[in-house]
């Protein structure tokens, strides 16, 4: 019997992963020993703390270029990017989280200012932190992210995904006020997500029944090899999609998103919208370009046909919507549309473009969901659209501050969704798909005109007096909104920095 030989592990590669998952279970720890009164700030802090720590850990690992624990976490370009972008998403999102107090409304509450309500109201949401469990959620919800776009193989890649979904199920359920739509969601979102990750791992099953392995290399390796059992890879690529596609959230497996970022606190809508979808499209992008490129011209006609779907699913739905959380939710979904476009242009600057996406919609989508959180009456979040009406008179700054959100996401110049929209529709053209980038430009026309409306509503309208006020954001809230806006317009006027950074690390390892 040979000796157990344990693999190689390259701890400083691991380091960031190591730093949010310690953290999280410190922050267990805590919810367990200290007095509830001491928690939120401690917890607080702690969150904030490790994610730096991590992100200062990618920073120190930019030049590793590994495959380390036996073949199943590999960092390399496209690894230290993405998880640099979740920690700095991350960090806004917690900023958003730790402003607010869970409280009864399907939202948060400022702890800093409440503009509404009575004096009754504002100690009885101050005397509720905010379920500081959110913290520790949150940081394992990221080091499962961290995770998923580093996994090498797709038994780590399913652990992964496990890891950073059943945080996000339960912090889908923590609104307190209206608890019934919150708890629905969460629920919703259980169940739809349990199905996808069970197709997930049944088409990994597939796959090691075709590839004789579950890491990427050797599934890369027996794609090239034609006598192999062609029903056995398309059949496992079919349902490992399915499994990816539900958590970018592309049509049809979109149905969850509307409801799931209605019914949640919006600060974990934000954390979802931003993170989850580089995660996802992290995941996506290894798998197509590292196991798969072997059969591009097989599975490009497919998901050339969902992203096609998933514009115009997400461009058309967004108009008939009086909600603003369900507008941008099926704004994310359009954009998960376009983002597909990059990834199916299979080429270096597919990649580059796809990142740089990422990263822009990110902190875009980040700034709208902050804004959200301040429009507010003595019930809550103000959402309904008709609410929105005459904003512009009451609260130029925050109406200012959200037009030129919708803006970027309506991809004018000198936006960040200008440019990532640019960047994302040239790589296709190169690689082919210009049929894509036509149906791109004609949802992104569609897609315009509920921006504009809400514009038009905030400062052609007369406010009532059902217009609610906006609250006066705390310092937290205040840095997240100038972070989110602030990059909104530096990667629409000087994006080269970002995006010579983004081609510099295109290029994964095998």
């Amino acid at each position: 019997m040979g000796e157990l030989k344990l693999p190689e592990i390259d701890y400083g590669a691991l380091l960031p992963m190591l730093i949010l998952f310690g953290a999280a279970c410190v922050g267990i720890l805590i919810e367990a020993a200290l007095p509830k009164e001491r928690r939120h700030a401690i917890q607080l802090s702690l969150a904030l703390l490790s994610t730096v720590a991590a992100l200062v850990a990618v920073i120190l690992a930019r030049d590793i270029r590994t495959i380390t624990i036996g073949g199943a976490v590999a960092v390399d370009g496209p690894t230290l990017f993405l998880q640099g972008a979740l920690l700095l998403l991350g960090l806004v999102s917690l900023l958003l989280i730790g402003e607010r107090s869970l409280e009864a409304g399907g939202a948060f509450v400022s702890q800093a200012a409440i503009t509404v309500g009575s004096q009754k109201d504002l100690r009885q949401a101050g005397s509720q932190p905010g379920g500081p469990e959110v913290y520790p959620l949150t940081l394992f919800a990221l080091g499962g992210m961290l995770l998923f776009v580093a996994a090498n193989d797709l038994l780590t890649m399913f652990v992964a995904l496990e890891v950073l979904s059943l945080p996000l199920y339960l912090m889908c359920a923590l609104a307190r006020r209206r608890r019934l739509l919150s708890q629905e969601a969460a629920l919703k979102y259980f169940l739809l997500g349990s199905y996808a990750s069970a197709f997930f791992l049944f088409g990994v099953a597939l796959i090691y029944g075709f590839a004789g392995g579950v890491q990427l290399s050797q599934v890369h390796d027996a794609v090239v090899t034609p006598e192999r059992s062609q029903v056995l890879l398309y059949a496992g690529l079919a349902l490992v999609a399915i499994g990816l596609l539900f958590k970018a959230a592309l049509a049809p497996f979109h149905v969850w998103t509307p409801d799931v970022y209605q019914g949640a606190p919006t600060p974990i809508t934000a954390l979802m919208a931003a993170c989850t979808k580089v995660a996802a499209f992290g995941a996506l992008l290894r798998i197509l370009y590292v196991s798969f490129e072997g059969v591009r011209w097989d599975f490009q006609p497919v998901l050339g046909g969902i992203a096609v779907l998933t514009m115009l699913v997400g461009a058309v739905l967004a108009v008939t919507q009086t909600d603003m959380k369900r507008l941008l939710a099926y704004s994310s979904i359009a954009n998960a549309g376009y983002l597909l476009v990059g990834v199916l242009a299979l080429n270096r600057d597919g990649l580059a473009s796809t990142m740089f996406y990422l990263v822009a919609y990110g902190f875009s989508v980040l700034a709208a969901f902050g804004i959200v959180t301040l429009v507010r009456d003595a019930d809550g979040e103000a959402t309904h659209l008709s609410r929105w009406a005459g904003l512009g008179r009451k609260s130029p700054l925050f109406a200012g501050l959200f037009t030129f959100i919708l803006l970027a996401f309506a991809g004018i110049p000198l936006t960040s969704g200008f440019t990532s929209k640019f960047a994302v529709f040239g790589a296709a053209i190169e690689g082919g798909q210009t049929w894509l980038v036509i149906f791109g430009v004609i949802t992104s026309m569609l897609l315009a005109f509920p921006y504009l409306r809400v514009v038009v509503m905030m400062w052609l309208s007369e406010p009532g007096e059902s217009t609610p006020s906006v609250s006066i954001p705390g310092a937290l809230t205040s840095a997240a909104l100038t972070i989110g806006v602030v990059a909104t317009l530096a990667l629409g006027v000087v994006p080269a920095p970002l995006i010579d950074l983004t081609n510099d690390a295109a290029q994964f390892v095998r």
